[in-house]
């Protein structure tokens, strides 16, 4: 398919033989004579152009004028070459504001004139891609990503949607390992007004300290062993963007103090390097612990925490939304069937059972893992039971036994989820009396009040 090219002139002979000469370059061409075709065309018709090549004093008025409307009722880019037999100062400095990739004076120099063509036509490519890419990806990581019919599954949906249009500067997501933590930070990327702008994600447990301060803030050339060059840190790279710090709450102490640095003054300093870096940096934290305690206990810094909690969004554990498991069991079974070229459509009545009563300590993230492995593992189109591989033992387990209880120790269940069945079962031994729940846990009934406020635990008699 030819590329389009548009070209404003009202000079017939020139403009006849411009049209000649990029046809038979391959171009696919359209000539207007003057402002009001040149708009029919671009506003209120269908052509979209990779390139306008415009004379910019038209007999009815000024392709500058032209170009500022397109740019806020055209959604196609476009790179925009002027033409000028008496270009003025004013004019060039307003061409270049409003985007004009070149700026060439009449008469027409041919040679330069083609290479100025073929350098908008890569420009255009170029910005027309990353659109293209932001547009799926915006697609792709939706806040009906977020899916579930229940109420919890709801109002996550409308918090992520309300936030994502608030522009914020800071935002701390809690939830259990497995809530979805990583896609709610895509969602507030992806359809906020960042969304062009790059999404950088570390996970702050993955590294040792003197490495994450390296990701963070970069380095200069020889700042340490091994340093042989310059290297920009993920604040930088994510200047425009959305720096998302998974597991914030593992960071170091000292290194807390340099995020809060930064966050506060917008301003980071490479390691080794003698100058600041101006960043404009959104920024999404996550983590599975609760901060406040963190923050009770010396273990994260108080002024890091409220600087980051501009907005917080506790998304909840797949055991407090469970009649969300058979829409996310059938969005999981097309996306495996679909990557792995299988048929698997017929889940029996002991697999739903199966997984409808397991309490998912993974969450959801366990979820996905169960279908991706039902899917590849199973023969025809039936999901096979055997192939679930639940630990049932653990289910077992956490089940009380008089005054005792025991949880795994395999990782199988995080510490929010423990603490939130410990809560609901002593309240639930205390026939819902929260003094007599709290006396058992041996915690007060203040901290009694705020665990069950926080873990969302209902009650059924009043206190």
């Amino acid at each position: 398919m030819a590329d389009t090219l548009l070209i404003i002139e009202d000079e017939g002979l020139l403009g006849n033989e411009m049209q000649r000469r990029f046809t038979k370059q391959g171009w696919e061409v359209t000539l207007a004579a003057d402002y009001a075709a040149a708009r029919q065309y671009l506003i209120d018709g269908n052509l979209r152009p990779l390139v306008v090549l415009a004379d910019m004093a038209l007999p009815d008025g000024n392709s500058l004028d032209l170009l500022q409307e397109t740019q806020q009722s055209n959604s196609t880019y476009s790179e925009w070459i002027l033409l000028t037999a008496y270009g003025t100062i004013p004019d060039s400095v307003r061409a270049l504001r409003l985007g004009a990739l070149d700026f060439l004076e009449k008469p027409v120099n041919y040679t330069r004139l083609d290479l100025a063509l073929q350098r908008a036509a890569r420009s255009a490519r170029a910005h027309q891609r990353l659109s293209n890419e932001s547009t799926q990806l915006t697609a792709k990581n939706g806040v009906d990503r977020f899916i579930g019919r229940s109420k919890r599954a709801e109002e996550t949906r409308n918090m992520l949607k309300q936030i994502a249009e608030a522009n914020f500067s800071a935002l701390i997501l809690r939830g259990e390992t497995g809530t979805g933590k990583g896609l709610a930070a895509r969602i507030l990327h992806y359809n906020g007004a960042r969304a062009d702008g790059a999404m950088v994600e570390i996970n702050c447990a993955a590294l040792p300290n003197e490495l994450l301060e390296s990701e963070l803030f970069g380095h200069e050339s020889g700042a340490f062993t091994g340093a042989k060059g310059r290297r920009e840190g993920l604040f930088e790279q994510a200047h425009g963007g959305t720096l998302f710090l998974d597991e914030v709450g593992e960071m170091p102490l000292n290194l807390q103090a340099k995020l809060l640095k930064a966050v506060e003054d917008r301003k980071i300093r490479r390691i080794g390097g003698n100058r600041e870096v101006t960043i404009d940096v959104q920024i999404i934290a996550a983590t599975n612990r609760d901060l406040e305690i963190e923050v009770a206990e010396n273990r994260f810094r108080s002024d890091l925490y409220h600087r980051l909690s501009v907005f917080q969004i506790a998304l909840p554990s797949l055991s407090e939304r469970p009649e969300d498991i058979e829409d996310l069991v059938t969005t999981f079974l097309i996306e495996f069937n679909e990557r792995t070229s299988r048929k698997v459509k017929v889940i029996p009545e002991n697999v739903w059972q199966a997984l409808k009563t397991y309490p998912w300590p993974g969450n959801v993230r366990e979820l996905r893992n169960v279908i991706e492995r039902g899917v590849l593992l199973s023969r025809g189109s039936k999901f096979e039971h055997r192939w679930l591989q639940l630990n049932t033992v653990n289910t077992e387990c956490e089940m009380m036994d008089g005054n005792r209880v025991c949880f795994p120790l395999d990782g199988s269940i995080s510490l929010d989820a423990i603490e939130h069945r410990l809560i609901k079962e002593a309240l639930k031994r205390s026939g819902d009396n929260v003094t007599r729940a709290a006396a058992r846990l041996g915690i007060s009934r203040q901290t009694m009040r705020y665990r069950i406020e926080k873990h969302r635990i209902g009650y059924d008699k009043p206190q």
